[in-house]
């Protein structure tokens, strides 16, 4: 990408969107269109279409999707397969209409089987069944990874994909329902603190492990792909460690300063048992993490307590 090129973050004021943003302008970067969602409603398709038509960017970061944690993909299957399907397609195939050069689509390690080889590589994808309890989010993301293949392979684009493990981050959603496991347990253990309760219950048993990787990071490797990177397999994003969740509850309940029990119920769901995604692709092109979990958890923090509207959210 020149610094000149006009580049389009879809989604660009939700976590991941916004750290892309911060890293365009951090690298020099300047041309960049945005529309909020009252501006630009990408599930309409007619108004995707004139906006790519009057706009016709050059790069395409597609960051837009509807997202949430357990409750609420199990609660709301349909939407979430419906509106990430409708928006990501629309953004996709408008690109590919524009004439954009570039696009780069961001998913999910849920694509991948519930029972998949541990670390994951980007080959496992499509060999055996989902995690339930996030099916339809999985479901319309791998459409959208596919569906920028299949136009790689018919028509000769260059649109690549890239599956991040779990994030976090400034700009988080901290809502009580409706949040990822890391920004609920900031939230949930700050207002622990807050009212001197003294345990605090968490779900399932704290045996799943999990990997996280800070959302600034995620946004340094786009940029890195967009310019070093083209190819119909996506890349993994991660930092290659893991912990259970067990040990992710004490950590934010030390950095949170709460000091209270944590309890766990076990008649809530786990979860997928383990989500490691192997990241020697995104090493072997250059590209390694920097910010450690303690440190990104502290960020975090800090951007919820200068931030406490978007507990609302």
């Amino acid at each position: 990408m020149n610094k000149s090129d006009k580049i389009y973050v879809a989604g660009h004021r939700g976590m991941v969107g916004s750290a892309i943003m911060r890293q365009l302008l951090r690298q020099g970067y300047s041309n960049i269109v945005t529309r909020t969602h009252a501006e630009l409603d990408l599930t309409d398709t007619r108004a995707v279409d004139a906006f790519f038509a009057a706009e016709r960017p050059d790069y395409v970061f597609l960051a837009a999707a509807k997202v949430g944690g357990i409750v609420a993909n199990d609660k709301a299957p349909a939407d979430f397969l419906y509106q990430n399907m409708m928006l990501e397609m629309n953004v996709i195939h408008a690109a590919w209409s524009a004439g954009c050069r570039k696009l780069l689509f961001l998913g999910s390690s849920c694509i991948y089987p519930r029972l998949a080889p541990q670390p994951m590589p980007e080959s496992c994808l499509l060999t055996s069944s989902l995690e339930k309890t996030n099916e339809a989010y999985a479901l319309a993301k791998i459409s959208g990874l596919k569906y920028c293949e299949y136009l790689n392979r018919q028509y000769g684009t260059d649109f690549i994909s890239v599956m991040p493990t779990n994030l976090y981050g400034p700009n988080d959603n901290y809502h009580p329902e409706h949040s990822h496991v890391l920004p609920a347990l900031i939230r949930r253990f700050h207002e622990a603190k807050e009212a001197g309760l003294d345990h605090v219950v968490c779900w399932g048993d704290g045996s799943p492990l999990r990997e996280f990787l800070y959302v600034d990071d995620l946004a340094d490797l786009c940029v890195f792909l967009m310019n070093n990177y083209s190819g119909n397999e996506t890349v993994n994003a991660g930092t290659g460690k893991e912990l259970s969740i067990r040990e992710l509850t004490e950590l934010v309940a030390r950095i949170v300063g709460y000091n209270g029990e944590i309890r766990w119920d076990t008649s809530r769901p786990n979860g997928t048992p383990r989500k490691l995604l192997d990241v020697s692709k995104a090493t072997a092109l250059g590209w390694t993490f920097r910010t450690e979990l303690k440190d990104g958890i502290r960020l975090a923090y800090e951007d919820f307590l200068s931030n406490p509207m978007r507990a609302e959210r």
